[in-house]
């Protein structure tokens, strides 16, 4: 690239009156010099955003036809057009300048969503992935990094987007209950994710050890997951290695023919020892990732038996009779004795939430009913010694 060509450009573009005095070369980007032929050169950049050709040239003589050709010899001409002489105006659209004519074509900004875009461009990637990779800082334009999603861009913009690396976790395992050809059993630590609650999540979760078992649900972020545990929920997790016993599980789960049984420590002691908790359950619109009692939510019933009790805390058997998001920790908040290390719903501070899926009975696809149990976690009773 010839020296000081930017300094060429800013002085022709304030010759066209496009570029002031108070414009600096630091404005003038994505200079581009195409090859020099006998008699002309064409050199492309952006100037504010908005992308130019400049063509050097004494021997197309004002034609438009004639410099829009030379332009297409050396770059696909993108829609725009010439701009005239401000100066001149019997010139047309050429400037002398240095002892040549210069012609100067300015594309036309025809703007678009940069995430409409970015999906056309990547057909693979879909919609709520490329707005999640703007967000989190993955895409440029004109080398900048842009976060809006509905950012306006144009066809002369330079726009880049470097997906991040996929994590692996071939290190990583889980303790393994059960295992045939249809499905996996394990028992799930508190603190590990069921599964990823987006593209951009960087951490180990039972889907992604499920998913060196299964061959369902690949394509997405919960190969191999029929239902979830809450992140500090452990215990009980079955998942479905082909597509045939995903359907059969799923089933269960949705009809609630599946009995599922908790262990909790909750704080202080409810008023009836055993009992059923029928209480319809809504998301609470003042913090809508959370859950209330609502007479307007959907049906939940919960029945609890406390098994014993100390001074500040009493262990519990709960069994859920439908699957509501947050469902015991909800219904056990709201009769006043919540499960001890729930942030969230009222619980005592704790080292963990003291919940623990113990026990799921449930049909398998080659028509067996089995029972599979998780041991309850020492800490348990470190908290009832209390």
């Amino acid at each position: 690239m010839p020296k000081h060509i930017d300094s060429e450009i800013l002085a022709v573009l304030r010759q066209y009156r496009i570029a002031d005095e108070s414009s600096s070369k630091k404005s003038i980007t994505d200079i581009k010099q195409h090859p020099e032929r006998m008699l002309s050169r064409l050199v492309s950049f952006r100037f504010d955003r908005k992308r130019y050709f400049l063509l050097f040239d004494n021997a197309v003589g004002d034609d438009e036809a004639a410099v829009l050709d030379h332009i297409a010899m050396d770059e696909p001409l993108l829609p725009g057009e010439l701009v005239r002489n401000p100066i001149e105006s019997e010139k047309g659209h050429g400037m002398p300048y240095k002892g040549k004519d210069v012609y100067l074509y300015a594309v036309a900004p025809t703007s678009r969503r940069l995430d409409h875009e970015l999906v056309d461009r990547y057909p693979d990637i879909s919609r709520s992935t490329v707005q999640k990779y703007i967000k989190a800082g993955y895409v440029t334009i004109n080398g900048e990094v842009q976060t809006r999603v509905n950012s306006d861009i144009t066809a002369s913009d330079v726009i880049a987007m470097t997906p991040p690396t996929k994590m692996t976790y071939e290190q990583d395992e889980l303790p393994v209950i059960y295992l045939d050809d249809d499905v996996i059993v394990i028992n799930k630590p508190s603190g590990i994710l069921t599964h990823s609650k987006g593209v951009l999540n960087e951490e180990f979760t039972v889907a992604d050890f499920f998913r060196r078992y299964t061959t369902w649900g690949l394509d997405t972020n919960r190969a191999g997951i029929v239902h979830r545990l809450d992140r500090d929920t452990s215990g009980i997790i079955i998942g479905a290695r082909n597509e045939r016993a995903a359907a059969v599980l799923k089933k269960q789960f949705a009809d609630r023919t599946t009995k599922k049984t908790y262990r909790a420590i909750i704080d202080g002691q409810p008023k009836q020892a055993h009992a059923v908790i029928d209480l319809p359950i809504g998301r609470n619109p003042s913090a809508p990732s959370t859950f209330r009692v609502d007479s307007s939510g959907k049906p939940a019933q919960t029945t609890y038996e406390v098994i014993r009790t100390s001074k500040r805390y009493s262990e519990a058997v709960l069994q859920p009779r439908t699957g509501r998001t947050h469902q015991l920790r909800v219904h056990m908040a709201y009769i006043l004795t919540p499960i001890h290390g729930d942030k969230v719903y009222g619980g005592k501070k704790g080292e963990r939430l003291y919940l623990h899926a113990e026990s799921l009975e449930i049909t398998l696809p080659d028509g067996k009913r089995m029972t599979f149990t998780a041991p309850v976690p020492s800490s348990f009773d470190q908290v009832m010694a209390k």
